[in-house]
This record gives C-alpha cells, structure tokens and sequence, in this order.
C-alpha cells in the first residue's frame, strides 16, 4: 500500500508541474496581448488553446503582437476579438505568412476613413480563407478590396479623403456568400459593374453590394456561370480515392476568362501568343486545378474537373521523369505530347467511359489550317497526332501521321504489360519531330487554333534539369522543435447567422464556446425529489403505460423462431379428421420499443433568477428554483423510460461569447455527477438561441434514432446586448428551426413568458406551448414530454 501510495504521488508531481506550466504561459500570454477590455477574459483561455495547436512559436508571437495592435486601435473591443477566435483557422487554411498581407490591408483601411469596415473585413475572412485557400487568388481578393476602398472613398476638395465608402462594408459582409457563387475573376467584374455606375449614388451603392438592388442580382446570375471547385472538392476527393485510390490535395488557381484568346482572326488567321489559360499542374503539394470549369463541347464542368484529375493520376501512375538537358524545345514538345497520348490512351482502357468525355474535351485540328509561310505549325501538326492516337476515325490523310500512329500503337503493343515506357515513348517522339519538323517552325508566330488541350497538365514533372541540381537548391531550416504548451479546452465553434434583411447567412458570425457546466451538491436534486414525492408516483403510473413491451409475439407463421402450441394441435386435429390442415403453426416475436433521442435545451439568461409572482411567501423562489425542479422530475421520469436524454444550457455575452454547457450527455445515467451539475446550473447573460439551436441539432443529428426531439425551455424572447434590430435574432432562430426541421429534428418550445404570444409563434409556427403558471411548470413539463412522446 505504501508503495502504491508513493508512486500515484511521483506521478502526481508531473502533472502538477505541467499545469502549473500552462498557468504560467497563459499569464505570459496575457501580458504580451496588454489589454484591459473585460470581455477578454472570457474568451481568452479557449483561444489560446486553439492558437497553440494551430500556430508555431513565432507564428504565436506575431499573433499577440497584432492582436495587441487591435485593442489599441481605438476601435473598440471588436476588431480584438475578432482576431483572436478567427485568425487561427485562418492561419490554417492560408499559412501564417499570409498575415503581413492582411495586417496591411486593415492598415489601409485604419488609415482611411473606412475604419468600419474593418469589423466586416475581419468577421468574413474565415470563409472568405476557406473559398480562396490558395495565396494568389486570395491576394487578388486583397487587391480588389483594396481598389474598390480607393475608388468609392469620397472627398470634399479632392485631395483628401474624408467620406467612408458606402458599400465597402457590405462588401465584405457579402464577400463569403459571393464567393460561393462566383470565380474571384466573376467577382472581380461584379464589383466592377456596381462601381461603375453606382460610384455618386451612396444609396444606390448601399443596395447594389448588400444584394438588395435588382441590376446586383442580374450581374451576379451573368457572372455565375461554371463550376466552381471550391463546390466540388469533396465530391472529386471522392473520385480519387473510390475510382483511383489516390489522395491529393486539392488546390485552386484562378483562371482570367477576360483575356482569353479567341480561335482565330476573322480573316481566319489563328493568334499568335501564349496559350489562353494556364495548364492544371501537381507538385508535392497537391494539384493545382482552375478555380471554375465551364460546360464545354457538351461535358459539364464536375466532369472536366474529373478528366482533369484521371490525366495528372495517370501521370502519377505511369510516367517517369526524364533528364531535359540536351533536349531542344521542340523535342521536348514532342515527348510531352506522345506522353500525353498515352497516358489519355491507358486512361480510356482502364475505364472505358472516359473515352467520350476525353475526345469531347480533346481538339481536332483541321488538316491544312496552318499556312507554313506564316506560322510555325509544328504544335498543329502534333496536335494532329495526338487526336489520331485516340481516336481511329480522324479522318487525317497525311502520310508522316499515319505512320507514327501506327509505329505508336506498335510500340505499346509489344510491350509486356501492354502500357510501355516514358523512355520508349520519349525515342519515338524525337523521331517523329525530326521527320515531320519544317524550317518554317522557326517563326515567331505560333499556330494555337485547336491545339490546346485544356484537362492535360504542364508536364512540369516529367522532366529533370540537372543544371539545376539538388546542390544549388537552398532549403528553408527546420522550425524550432520547442513545443509551445497546450492549453485544455476546446476552441470556439463558429456558426452562421441568418440577416432577415438581404435574406443570406452571416458567415462565421457566431462564436459559441461549450464546456461541462459547474457542478454543485448532488443532494439538493436528491431532496427536489422527496419533496415531490407525490407527484412522483403520480408519474410513475403514466410512465407504466408508456413502458413498451420488451417482445411481441406474431402468430399464424409459416416459418418462425418457435412453435405456437394451440395452432399446432389444431392442425393435427384437422389433419386427423381429414380436413386440410392450417400450415401456419409457427410464431416469431419482435421488439416493441421506443427509439426516441430528446434534449432538453434550457434558456439560461439572467431573467431566470427573477422571483416568481406572488412566490415570495416560499422564501424567495426564483423562475431558476422551478426550472431546476421540473428538469429535475423531467430527467428522472425519462431515465424510467430508458429514453435517449440530454441536457444541456446556453446563455450568450455578445456573438462572440455564446456558451452551450453540457448537464447532461446522452450516454449518461441520471447518476449523482448528472445530478450536481443540475444543482449548479446559474443564470446569466442574454439569449442569443439561433447559435445555441443549430449546435443542439448538431448532437442531436449524430444519434440514430427513429425520432428526434429538441425541447427549448425559455422564459423571454432572443435578444443580446450587441443586436438592436429585435426582429434580428427572431428570425435567426426561426430559421435554425427550419435548418432542424430539414435534418428530421422536430422541436418545442416551452415559454415561461406570458407576453410570447407575440413572437413564439413566429419561431416555432404552432409548436410551442406557454406556461403562464410558473409555479406548475414541476408537474407541466413531464406531462408534455409524455403528451409529445407517445
């Protein structure tokens, strides 16, 4: 025993030592950040532990220092904590080394008179990260704020600015559900069309970028054309892995449409130039595809997306880089354009379906289109060749073609494995472009017309330089093996909100915090339960009627798990008499239960601790004392049923404070850990429910069960200090109810509040009842649950 004793006290010192650490560095923490804004503290400590899983020790230097920067901007507590919940899911999806940027862009705005804007800019930049989590096209969305402040930005002699741009604000409101629905490039024209002609017209410019105006949601349905990848990452990881067994991530590039080229001139010339758009690409850092595909040749864009990915899979596959050195340009378009073939070639073999969609997306180039005197058509003539490898019916006539072609399929034909080699494809290349190459190639003008195969890579890893070798390449030191200490807690879990106003979610809006709630003495829930004895038993003989029966029988089976006796002897005596037996003698039994998952979502703002009326004879009892009571009787009647139970409170301090705290889990027994935390429960705050609705379905929808129910148990209406428009957070939650209501969570609500008529009904249509006798709210509430639940 004393050994025993001594090792739990050695294993004890380490653990102390570390909490003691944590302590220790937050408070370290919290003296570089230098603030004294209140509202910090709440929240602080929960930061802290997502920044340190997320952020290096430098990155977590820097974020202080900014941060610090923002509570003594002078713009309130805000922009703070803003930055300290959002920036490390930024950092995650971005990098660290994309704040220099964004620090800058807030700077710009700190300097003009757009100061409000950094509010907006601030709250949207999580999913504006998630849409654009590449670093050249979020620099552009930068870059096209940054412009839009410039231009609508007013002034009264017009060397000053002096007047803050009226839509920038609802700009960056708009900027994530934009962004959902257009390119950066798309975006880019929009803004640039409200611009345009709403630049003198404040009022005008406040409807165009808060998508109220007709001619914004015009523009926005013409540059809504394609398919956006952001849309579809999901559903290509998918592909990869069902159809290729390949993992990849999948990262995004814009694409300038404006500048694309067109095929030819009208006097039907093809332009000369570089190819219109950039190529798809991948690298050790996963694969670089366009930001939005159009339908194109009767392919949808998911499918040219699909294509795309096949090719860069089947390089991965089956290519094998090759030394470039002594290769001349031509030769090595060559090499990639028989590599192309084949990898297109063993693609439509390993899946014979993809030969549509790959002839479809591949050009075919008019035999004689080129003019050799005035263009260099070596990329035509290939382009030929390719299009010939794959498809039999070309049509093509020239004699070089053909034989390559042929020599080609030769060549993956005697191969043992019938797929060939990079090497072998490579030497038949050079063959071919030093048959078919003319002195007209040296032209500067380069024949495009119908030669650029848009789902094909760059073939950036089919080549080595060894000029370029490992030895001159330099490489950036490992980052500091010094772990930062871990914090407990969980980080804040963002959640929409819904702007009744221009009808669209607020992205991220919401900061809700969860944790086990205090616990207090258990034997106060014991004794809540003596005092109600009577009641008790009284619900006792409710819930004997509700109690299912454990097996039912079905009889008059032909097959069954048992024989059914009374039958069986009816049978023999039809038989004996020489009627014709009932061949049903057999009975099977099923279970008759209930699959029911209900949580008790409670209201726990500072109204519950008002007395209630006309209570003050009873010691002062509180609408909290009854809440404790009836949640109590409600908890232990449920545990008789065997119902699947949870409960669990929600208060709010401003968005970027709602806290959900657990009472009690669905796995739980209405044990006496259960009950001290119910005997702890405070009140406190304002109720901000819509946050609180959507993450109690987010529980809720993980359990199975044939029926799921969400009890809201409240005494007032949704309102927090930082909402003035009251209809504001009604409409939040009557549109969580019907974000429930589609994942199959049916909800009630129990108003304490006399007066709800008035907005209840507005919340949860007719499904809510009001209890205006707070005082039978003990003996109400598991009566309902029995009524809602039978």
């Amino acid at each position: 025993m004393q050994a025993n004793e001594t090792s739990l006290a050695q294993q004890a010192v380490p653990l102390a030592e570390a909490i003691a650490q944590q302590q220790q560095q937050l408070q370290a923490w919290r003296a570089q950040l230098d603030t004294r804004f209140p509202q910090v503290d709440g929240v602080f400590e929960s930061c802290m532990a997502e920044a340190s899983r997320v952020l290096t020790p430098d990155g977590m230097d820097a974020y202080l220092q900014y941060a610090r920067f923002l509570g003594k901007m002078g713009r309130g507590v805000e922009p703070l904590l803003m930055f300290l919940a959002e920036w490390p899911a930024v950092a995650r999806t971005l990098g660290e080394d994309a704040l220099p940027a964004i620090s800058a862009a807030i700077h710009t705005l700190w300097k003009s008179p757009n100061g409000k804007a950094i509010n907006p800019f601030l709250q949207s930049l999580p999913a504006v990260a998630r849409r654009l989590p590449s670093r050249e096209p979020f620099q552009r969305y930068l870059s096209l704020s940054l412009d839009f402040m410039e231009r609508t930005t007013g002034s009264i002699h017009g060397h000053h600015k002096t007047f803050a741009s009226p839509g920038l604000p609802l700009f960056f409101e708009q900027a994530p559900n934009l962004l959902g629905k257009l390119s950066i490039g798309g975006l880019g024209r929009w803004v640039e069309y409200g611009i345009r002609n709403h630049n003198h017209h404040p009022e005008r410019q406040r409807e165009y970028f808060s998508l109220q105006s007709a001619d914004a949601r015009a523009v926005l349905q013409r540059e809504r054309r394609g398919t956006l990848l952001a849309d579809h990452t999901r559903v290509l990881d998918l592909y990869l892995q069902a159809l290729w067994t390949e993992e990849a991530l999948l990262v995004p590039f814009t694409v300038n449409t404006d500048t694309q080229m067109p095929a030819a001139t009208p006097e039907g010339e093809a332009p000369t130039g570089m190819p219109s758009q950039v190529q798809p690409y991948f690298d050790d850092l996963g694969m670089r595809l366009p930001d939005v595909y159009d339908d194109r040749a009767g392919v949808r864009g998911i499918d040219r997306y699909r294509a795309a990915l096949a090719h860069m899979v089947g390089h991965r596959r089956w290519s094998q880089p090759q030394v470039a050195d002594n290769w001349s340009p031509f030769q090595r378009l060559a090499v990639e354009t028989f590599e192309d073939a084949r990898i297109d070639l063993l693609l439509m073999r390993e899946y014979p379906g993809m030969k549509r969609t790959l002839l479809a997306l591949h050009p075919k180039p008019v035999q004689g289109a080129c003019n050799d005197q005035t263009h260099s058509c070596l990329r035509h003539r290939l382009a030929m060749i390719s299009r010939a490898i794959l498809d039999p019916g070309h049509g093509y006539t020239d004699v070089h073609l053909l034989d390559f072609v042929g020599r080609f399929h030769q060549l993956l034909a005697r191969s043992d494995n019938g797929q060939s080699h990079t090497k072998d494809v490579a030497g038949l290349a050079l063959s071919c472009v030093a048959r078919i190459r003319r002195q007209s190639d040296q032209q500067p003008l380069v024949y495009f017309a119908d030669t650029e195969v848009d789902y094909r890579d760059d073939n950036r890893h089919l080549w080595i330089y060894i000029e370029e070798g490992d030895e001159e390449s330099s490489f950036d030191e490992a980052r500091s093996s010094e772990a930062t200490p871990e914090v407990d807690g969980l980080p804040p879990r963002p959640y929409p909100e819904w702007d009744h106003h221009s009808q669209t979610y607020r992205p991220d809006w919401v900061s809700l915090y969860e944790r086990l709630h205090p616990s207090g003495n258990p034997a106060d829930i014991d004794r809540i339960l003596t005092r109600h004895a009577a009641l008790a038993k009284q619900l006792k003989r409710m819930l004997d009627l509700l109690k299912p029966q454990d097996k039912v029988r079905i009889r008059f089976q032909e097959e069954g798990s048992e024989l059914d006796l009374d039958v069986a002897i009816r049978s023999l005596i039809d038989f004996k008499s020489g009627a014709a037996p009932d061949p049903r003698i057999n009975m099977s039994h099923r279970t008759d239960g209930r699959d029911i998952a209900v949580l008790l979502l409670l209201d726990l703002s500072q109204s519950l601790n008002d007395p209630v009326a006309g209570a003050q004879g009873e010691g002062g009892t509180s609408v909290l004392d009854l809440s404790r009571e009836a949640v109590t009787l409600l908890a232990w009647a449920i545990e008789q049923l065997g119902d699947g139970f949870a409960i669990a409170g929600f208060h709010s301090n401003t968005r970027h404070d709602v806290r959900y705290q657990h009472i009690k889990g669905f796995s739980e027994r209405f044990n006496d850990d259960v009950k001290g935390r119910l005997a702890g429960m405070e009140a406190a705050f304002s109720t901000r429910m819509g946050a609180a609705l959507r993450h109690a379905g987010h529980y809720l929808g993980a359990r199975q069960a044939d029926k799921k129910l969400l009890l809201i148990l409240t005494d007032g209406q949704p309102s927090d200090i930082d909402v003035h428009d009251e209809r504001q957070l009604i409409e939040d939650s009557r549109q969580a109810v019907r974000e429930l209501d589609q994942d199959g969570i049916y909800t009630h609500c129990i108003s304490l509040d006399p007066k709800s008529d008035a907005y209840v009904s507005d919340i949860f249509g007719p499904r809510f009842t009001v209890i205006d006798h707070v005082q039978r709210l003990p003996e109400r509430l598991p009566k309902l649950f029995m009524a809602l639940t039978r």
